[in-house]
């Protein structure tokens, strides 16, 4: 049988068609996301839903075409942020993407909305989730005024694709808006009672990968986080492997029996009585990103054009890997999930290691020091150990030296991830995996 499993990210959107029998990608197509909206606020960050959902839309049935004898098809994307959607299940906002940064304003009693949160319930959830998102615009009434309910993007393209009206989220999306229980798989409505947030507005929730309806006579089923499908399509249920996912952002996640929470860990449903317990940086691949803006700009100053840098940092990474006192850089330029007011910062400085092959290896290292220390507070919490790493994510997949230091840190071998779009992999296993469910469902 074969799935198409879509995934929505932040910067792309990729599809996938996937054979189940010799667990082969016979097709692939990756295409830009670049429907973000430019803003007055440096602190929003938001894209437009109906770009997304056609752009997806498009790639879908080009691949339809291309394999009429599809059996299902499954999605997954960004989790976090959220849309709303009208009565009949119509967007009628942009996409707060998990970027953007309203529940950091200090505007609620001189606090930031997510210290308010945790001073009057003691729960601690960051700027970007999607109910903070929507405590905020509900507090500073700037809900849209159709808005009967709100979910994620790859929710939201199920919607499109099946003229679902009402929203349902895999306990995976619904557990990254924050406010979630996760041994008894719902929202804490209670406590969002308290901050008098109308908890009509929550969508429902599935623990299985059920069908939300069919898209040319395919059942489509319902998404899964794409922290989860990237887990399940490149590790699958291996114990004590570590998956390292460097994009746009940074995480760290293993597999795990027990609900294990800390500091920057979450442990986030994935499937039957199995966590994913994982550690999220805000800037990971974007840290280095931004170094290669920042080479960009002066080449460009200097006269040199305005040409990507990337495979020149490459070099200089290189013959940074092979100082004895490199510059130490903390790449958390947009602070982190527990306290977003943190900076970046470079340290160690001195008259010989101030180079460009220093601070480019420094910014690496920065990057997979972070999802080390996140590993190290699992690793003290529970029994599980870095017996093999997988890297996903084009952020590590094509930086060997980010691949060495992820090795030295963890000592341990690191594997790229068997299919080059994990996530999209992921969405069409999850679906392949109720098949013959769905199957008999739509006859």
């Amino acid at each position: 049988m074969k799935a198409i499993g879509i995934d929505i990210g932040t910067t792309t959107i990729s599809a996938v068609v996937f054979d189940d029998t010799p667990e082969n990608v016979l097709a692939f197509r990756t295409i830009p996301n670049d429907s973000f909206i430019p803003s007055e606020h440096e602190w929003e960050r938001v894209q437009d839903v109906n770009a997304i959902t056609q752009k997806a839309k498009n790639v879908l049935d080009e691949l339809l075409q291309l394999h009429p004898d599809t059996t299902s098809i499954g999605l997954t994307g960004q989790m976090h942020g959220i849309l709303y959607v009208d009565s009949q299940g119509k967007c009628c906002s942009p996409l707060y993407t998990w970027q953007d940064q309203r529940g950091s304003l200090t505007e609620f009693d001189g606090l930031s909305l997510t210290a308010w949160i945790e001073r009057h319930s003691g729960i601690k959830v960051f700027t970007g989730y999607g109910i903070v998102t929507h405590l905020y615009q509900s507090k500073n009434h700037l809900l849209p005024e159709k808005a009967v309910s709100f979910c994620t993007i790859p929710d939201y393209l199920g919607m499109v694709l099946t003229g679902r009206k009402e929203p349902l989220l895999h306990i995976s999306m619904a557990a990254s808006l924050g406010f979630f229980n996760g041994k008894e798989k719902c929202f804490q409505e209670d406590v969002l009672k308290n901050l008098r947030m109308d908890t009509g507005m929550l969508p429902k929730v599935s623990d299985s990968f059920s069908a939300i309806g069919s898209y040319q006579g395919r059942p489509v089923t319902v998404a899964i986080g794409d922290n989860q499908a990237s887990f399940l399509g490149s590790v699958g249920f291996k114990e004590n492997t570590i998956l390292l996912n460097v994009g746009t952002g940074g995480q760290v996640s293993v597999i795990s029996d027990r609900f294990f929470e800390a500091e920057g860990i979450e442990a986030r449903p994935f499937t039957g009585d199995k966590f994913l317990l994982v550690g999220s940086s805000l800037c990971g691949g974007r840290a280095y990103a931004l170094l290669e803006n920042f080479f960009r700009s002066y080449g460009k100053a200097a006269g040199f054009g305005d040409a990507p840098q990337y495979e020149v940092m490459e070099k200089l990474a290189q013959k940074g890997m092979a100082m004895s006192d490199p510059v130490q850089v903390s790449t958390i330029f947009n602070g982190t999930r527990t306290n977003p007011g943190l900076r970046g910062s470079i340290r160690n400085m001195s008259k010989d290691n101030f180079t460009p092959e220093s601070l480019t290896y420094g910014v690496l290292r920065g990057i997979a020091e972070e999802l080390y220390d996140m590993f190290e507070i699992i690793r003290g919490g529970t029994d599980i150990q870095a017996d093999m790493l997988i890297a996903s994510g084009n952020g590590v997949r094509k930086n060997a030296v980010l691949q060495h230091i992820f090795e030295d840190l963890f000592r341990a071998r690191l594997y790229p991830a068997k299919y080059t779009e994990e996530a999209a992999c992921g969405a069409a296993i999850s679906s392949l995996s109720n098949a013959a469910t769905l199957c008999e469902m739509t006859d």
